[in-house]
């Protein structure tokens, strides 16, 4: 098993949704996070004063699929998380040794 772990910009988050929806993916957990890559925030204007904005909006999206489901679940996300501008985000694939479902003890892909 592997998780797919992507921080992409809040507006997109329904794209990405719809996407997996598509695929049959039913579960994901979505975080809202806060973070700089290469853009190193901005500056905006608030009531005339300028102020720099370090850390901007992100949403984290963590999902657990089978083996076999994750090229067709990254490719997803990429195309519908993709706005070709910077601060698009980044998608990390991990690793899953063990999943197992609290309530039922079910392991490996029962679990997810």
């Amino acid at each position: 098993m592997k998780k797919l772990e992507a921080i992409i910009k809040p507006f997109r988050l329904e794209e990405v949704r719809e996407a997996f929806l598509a695929l049959g993916i039913e579960g994901m957990t979505v975080s809202e996070v806060k973070g700089f890559g290469r853009q190193k925030g901005h500056t905006e204007i608030y009531r005339g004063s300028e102020y720099t904005v370090d850390f901007l909006p992100k949403i984290k999206i963590e999902v657990v699929l089978p083996d076999e489901a994750i090229e067709s679940a990254s490719n997803a996300l990429l195309g519908a998380a993709k706005t070709g501008k910077i601060g698009d985000g980044k998608l990390f694939i991990l690793d899953v040794e063990r999943a197992v479902r609290i309530r039922t003890n079910e392991e490996g892909k029962k679990a997810v």
